[in-house]
């Protein structure tokens, strides 16, 4: 009798747990492998070479330009939108509405991004703009990804998303392992095993 009432219980259960096992899976598919290979590259960084690629542009603000780079009392602040534009159209940086720290001589601005770096420095006695872009690769750009290393909040909040979503596909995939577990005689030595393994080697080889 009580087989007879568990049966349709377990039933709605594994008919849930599929649908939601199967859904955080999809949710999940590509950005969960881009993230296991970046997580293989990051391990091996010191292994596979990368050939960064440097850009340098130059300028000189013209001297009516040069008396907008008025100090804004504060050490960090957006340059003029007028030298903003005019550096743009010069060097190719975009610099518009970002902050740079602000001394007595110079105006610099860091420009990081994912797989690479730049920066601006303009001269506030003579006018004159470097520009600097390092530019490491589609895979650093990848490995950035993984870290969200100077992605934007946007791209934090998708790797929120799609960590939970890996958390619904790992509970729900524990939970059909459980009402599975009776036919599977190596169910739980295996998962014993997935959580063992990474401790003992935590404790053993981790100083």
């Amino acid at each position: 009798m009580r087989d007879t009432v568990d049966r349709p219980r377990r039933a709605f259960w594994l008919k849930h747990l599929h649908r939601w096992h199967w859904i955080s899976s999809a949710v999940s598919l590509v950005v969960l492998f881009m993230f296991s290979v970046t997580g293989f590259t990051l391990n091996h960084a010191a292994q596979i070479e990368a050939a960064p690629q440097v850009e340098r542009h130059a300028a000189t603000l013209p001297g009516a330009m040069l008396k907008r780079l008025v100090d804004p009392g504060r050490k960090s602040a957006p340059v003029d939108a007028v030298v903003a534009r005019y550096v743009r159209e010069q060097t190719g940086a975009d610099i518009a509405g970002r902050d740079g720290d602000w001394s007595d001589d110079e105006v610099y601005l860091s420009l990081p991004r994912p797989g690479g770096d730049a920066w601006v420095s303009i001269d506030r006695e003579t006018g004159e703009v470097q520009y600097e872009s390092t530019d490491r690769g589609w895979l650093a750009w990848f490995n950035d990804l993984h870290k969200g290393r100077n992605t934007g909040p946007a791209w934090r909040w998708f790797i929120d998303v799609f960590a939970l979503a890996c958390v619904v596909f790992a509970a729900t995939g524990l939970l059909l392992l459980k009402m599975h577990a009776s036919q599977r005689g190596m169910t739980w030595p295996l998962v014993a095993l997935g959580f063992v393994l990474p401790l003992v080697l935590a404790l053993l080889f981790i100083h």
